[in-house]
């Protein structure tokens, strides 16, 4: 079976949500994955650096210059290609999730 989506990897995806809030700097990102995914999701910096890299080639972040003189973080935003994706595959998530509590609540048997 062909797939007509690729969604996003886990990380990247956790990342697109916690940046859809406000921008961020990386341990503002890694703090809100963790409460976003109830401290299932730990981000690495080397994770989170090189996955932010990856969404800032695919044009789905941009990176914002800091406001304040000596401000050396590095600030993340969502670009309106990154919301429309992020959009999508959490629509198909919610999708699967809808699907799976209606069978779950029936009563599921095998075939």
């Amino acid at each position: 079976m062909k797939r007509s989506i690729e969604l996003l990897p886990q990380v990247s995806f956790s990342i697109l949500a916690a940046l859809s809030l406000k921008p961020r700097h990386g341990y503002e990102i890694i703090q809100q994955v963790e409460t976003d995914s109830m401290s299932k999701m730990h981000l690495g910096p080397a994770t989170l650096y090189s996955t932010l890299q990856k969404l800032l080639d695919e044009g789905l972040i941009e990176e914002l210059h800091a406001t304040e003189s000596g401000d050396r973080r590095r600030y993340y935003q969502l670009t309106s290609a990154g919301l429309t994706r992020l959009r999508a595959d959490a629509e198909y998530y919610a999708h699967i999730a809808e699907v799976s509590v209606a069978r779950l609540t029936k009563g599921w048997t095998e075939a």
